[in-house]
């Protein structure tokens, strides 16, 4: 031991490392007050939702006051064809929409890390607009371009907005992820005699691999869930599953319109806890390399 640590031994004011630090009285109560603030942040946000999950096993009509439990609304919505349809339809949607807008995304994402031009700054700014601005602005900017060209609102027009939409997150999800890049792979992979596509496809595109995969999921859950732009885009014979949801719940919040949006949470949580364990992993391997 030094001899200023055996000076503050001796005069009673040295801390062992491993003992904890006493908390004094008004950082105790700050804390308290932090775990009440936070307790109840969470409660004002899940609550609505884990009471739409409780509700949705009603054995009650009117939704108001509980009756039993069943499983009788989530068979109603099951065997509900127009729910059907309209989940296909979100399902086609954010299938094309993924596909599109992941490749895209990863080209912009990559574009954005590698190269340098005059006007980078605000050319960033403006690919992350649509991530800024109110999704409604968005549905009436893209209600008004189709409408201005004269094509006909569908299944096209909805895709295709979800896909400008998209475009964003999975540019964001890559640009992130290739921050950690080490350059020097591709610079050993050159010297080793590959050609620049062989250095892509052998270095670079693995380490892009999670990136991708975690744009995809987020991509994939922000078009099955959208409505408001969806709402806009949409037309005849091209309602989606929480437009669907909607038209339900204009006229009764029913248990079987608790059940239709359980399964729609159900289905987000696991793509969205799915995209997260994949970033988690892929920047716990970044930091261990």
């Amino acid at each position: 031991m030094s001899a200023a640590g055996a000076t503050a031994r001796r005069s009673g004011t040295f801390a062992w490392p491993w003992r904890r630090q006493r908390i004094g009285p008004l950082e105790y109560s700050r804390k308290r007050w932090m775990q009440l603030v936070m307790l109840a942040g969470f409660f004002f946000l899940y609550f609505p939702i884990v009471s739409l999950v409780v509700f949705s096993f009603n054995d009650s009509k009117r939704n108001i006051v509980w009756q039993g439990f069943t499983l009788r609304y989530y068979e109603k919505a099951i065997n509900n064809a127009s729910l059907h349809e309209a989940f296909m339809n979100s399902l086609t949607i954010a299938a094309v929409s993924t596909l599109v807008s992941t490749v895209l995304g990863a080209m912009l994402g990559l574009a954005l890390y590698r190269f340098r031009f005059p006007g980078k700054g605000p050319f960033e700014g403006w690919v992350h607009l649509p991530i800024v601005i109110p999704e409604i602005c968005m549905g009436v900017a893209v209600l008004a371009f189709f409408a201005r060209l004269d094509i006909p609102l569908g299944l096209f027009t909805i895709t295709v907005s979800h896909i400008a939409f998209s475009i964003p997150f999975v540019a964001v999800v890559i640009r992130a992820r290739m921050a950690g890049f080490d350059r020097s792979l591709e610079e050993a992979s050159a010297d080793l005699g590959a050609n620049q596509w062989q250095t892509f496809w052998n270095v670079t595109f693995p380490y892009m691999v999670p990136g991708i995969v975690a744009g995809a999921l987020l991509a994939f859950t922000l078009s099955l869930d959208d409505f408001v732009i969806t709402f806009f885009t949409s037309g005849p014979g091209s309602t989606t599953f929480p437009v669907k949801v909607y038209s339900m719940v204009r006229f009764s919040v029913t248990p079987e319109v608790n059940a239709a949006s359980s399964i729609l949470i159900a289905i987000t949580l696991t793509l969205t806890a799915t995209a997260l364990i994949i970033q988690s992993r892929a920047n716990r391997g970044q930091s261990e390399g």
